[in-house]
């Protein structure tokens, strides 16, 4: 149970929604801030403006998954006013306060070290990289469907990377009944993609792996697939790039190729948001709780 820990929400996605309604649950103190807007109201939450006497009180702040622009604007979709988190918020905050964000820019960052504030990423963490790897494949695949006239059973498919995300994507595709082959550099990935029952590459051998592939996915987040690749592919190839920034595909060239190459960020909550979100709220209230344990045992 979370009894009586005070808990600021700043703005969201729909995601955010199933993070409060969570910690609503645990008996959480809820305010919100940024959901002016939104059509139901949380019994158990209290609408708030941003303002220093807020966070000043605050236990726990909650950001959205991009915390803050490279300005601290907070980004919601239930809120029509700007909402800007800025160095005077930081200077209020209770010193033994703890920030979650999905992921943090430079901004949220250096305001944190600058104030001596604990900044936690989660999506830093493999067992919520891992549960969002779930959405993240199902969407992938739905990608896949819609933007070729082939099925996936029977299909050449290669995916780049043995990550979290990778791993199941290759995993899904395999059973499927497509032809997977991985690319990878360490040896020990090469080793699990053949243990996989998979078919295992080394990245320098792209080229050449690329001549007859039907649909690739990359997962590497560093420009893997340049010109000399996609200009090996068919030119009925589709891409689809699940990379974190700055990705891994020459959008530009594809395009000039007349190569379909897809971007596709942030799946989890375009697909699934529900699911997503209750991975979210699940991994928070876990950390909050020992995040409260461990204070408490300082005392």
């Amino acid at each position: 149970m979370l009894t009586g820990i005070q808990t600021t929400f700043i703005g969201g996605d729909a995601r955010q929604l199933e993070v409060i309604k969570k910690f609503i649950e645990l008996d959480a103190a809820v305010t919100l801030i940024g959901f002016d807007n939104l059509e139901s109201n949380f019994t158990g939450a209290t609408k708030k403006d941003l303002t220093v006497d807020i966070l000043r009180e605050t236990d726990v702040l909650i950001l959205p998954i991009v915390g803050t622009d490279d300005e601290g604007y907070v980004e919601s979709i239930f809120c029509s006013r700007p909402l800007q988190l800025t160095e005077e918020h930081f200077e209020s905050l209770n010193p033994k306060i703890v920030i979650y964000t999905g992921m943090a820019k430079d901004y949220l960052h250096n305001l944190s070290q600058k104030y001596n504030i604990q900044l936690v990423e989660i999506l830093d963490r493999d067992d919520v990289a891992i549960y969002n790897s779930i959405p993240t494949v199902e969407g992938a695949l739905m990608m896949a469907i819609q933007n070729t006239d082939i099925t996936i059973h029977g299909s050449n498919c290669i995916v780049l990377g043995l990550g979290r995300v990778g791993m199941s994507m290759a995993r899904a595709l395999h059973a499927l009944g497509a032809s997977v082959r991985v690319g990878a550099r360490k040896p020990e990935h090469l080793a699990r993609i053949h243990e996989m029952g998979l078919i295992p590459f080394e990245l320098k051998d792209l080229p050449e792996q690329v001549r007859n592939v039907d649909i690739l996915y990359n997962t590497i987040p560093k420009l893997i697939v340049t010109p000399q690749i996609i200009a090996h592919m068919p030119l009925h190839t589709l891409i689809i790039d699940l990379a974190s920034k700055p990705g891994g595909i020459d959008f530009r060239y594809a395009e000039k190729r007349g190569i379909k190459a897809l971007l596709a960020p942030g799946l989890p909550g375009i697909v699934a948001p529900k699911t997503a979100g209750q991975i979210i709220a699940n991994t928070l209230s876990r950390l909050v709780s020992d995040q409260m344990v461990n204070r408490e045992g300082s005392v």
